[in-house]
């Protein structure tokens, strides 16, 4: 929702960014969310339609040119809320990245992503690393790039189908915390079972996001 009460007219706003009385448009709150700024609850299944039909509706509501015309105060309020609505819907649009956004609302940043490899793939990633070394350092032209190449390419196969089988996780962790959010309950186990989803998508987005890097490493290396 817009302010509470209106910039223009000072009478109280109980519309969606548009005052009742004056018809003027209201600034987006910095303090807005971006779910609460579409129109969504704070849920991980959205349904990708209804998200571009809400921003489309938003986009002509806001665009800075329909408000060439109007004051200043208005063009630069339409400047804003446009510029929030885009950052809102390119981040809402993305699974990974809505993921995160919950993240950071519900229980801190996710910005701080491991610096080593999954427990599980520590060995792996160790051993990868120093393949790479070697492929960099071996003459193009030589036997030993060629098969190195060949390793590579296998280790890369590899670890896209681990990135795949993560997000296939991470969708069944978004799909138990929209039934728990739906569920609406206050219950010591719901706050347990809540806290332990936020730490298991923590947990599954730091892994994809690192294996992701080393995938990216590896397709600019050997292409």
């Amino acid at each position: 929702m817009a302010r509470s009460m209106c910039w223009h007219c000072q009478s109280e706003i109980s519309g969606e960014y548009f005052c009742d009385r004056c018809v003027k448009v209201q600034p987006v709150s910095k303090e807005l969310d971006y779910f609460t700024c579409m129109g969504f609850p704070r849920r991980l299944m959205i349904d990708q339609h209804q998200l571009e039909t809400k921003f489309y509706e938003l986009s002509r509501a806001f665009h800075p040119d329909f408000y060439q015309n109007k004051s200043a105060a208005e063009q630069t309020i339409s400047l804003g809320n446009s510029a929030m609505l885009n950052t809102a819907y390119r981040t809402l649009r993305d699974p990974i990245e809505r993921a995160e956004y919950l993240l950071d609302l519900e229980a801190g940043s996710v910005k701080q992503i491991r610096n080593s490899p999954p427990a599980d793939l520590f060995e792996e990633i160790l051993e990868l690393q120093d393949t790479l070394n070697e492929y960099r350092a071996a003459e193009r032209t030589s036997g030993t790039e060629s098969t190195l190449r060949t390793k590579l390419q296998s280790e890369r196969s590899t670890l896209e189908r681990r990135q795949h089988d993560m997000e296939a996780a991470l969708q069944q962790l978004f799909v138990q915390w929209d039934a728990l959010q739906d569920r609406e309950e206050a219950t010591d186990q719901a706050r347990a079972e809540r806290n332990r989803i936020l730490k298991q998508m923590r947990e599954s987005l730091s892994n994809r996001t690192y294996v992701k890097n080393i995938v990216n490493d590896l397709i600019s290396t050997i292409g």
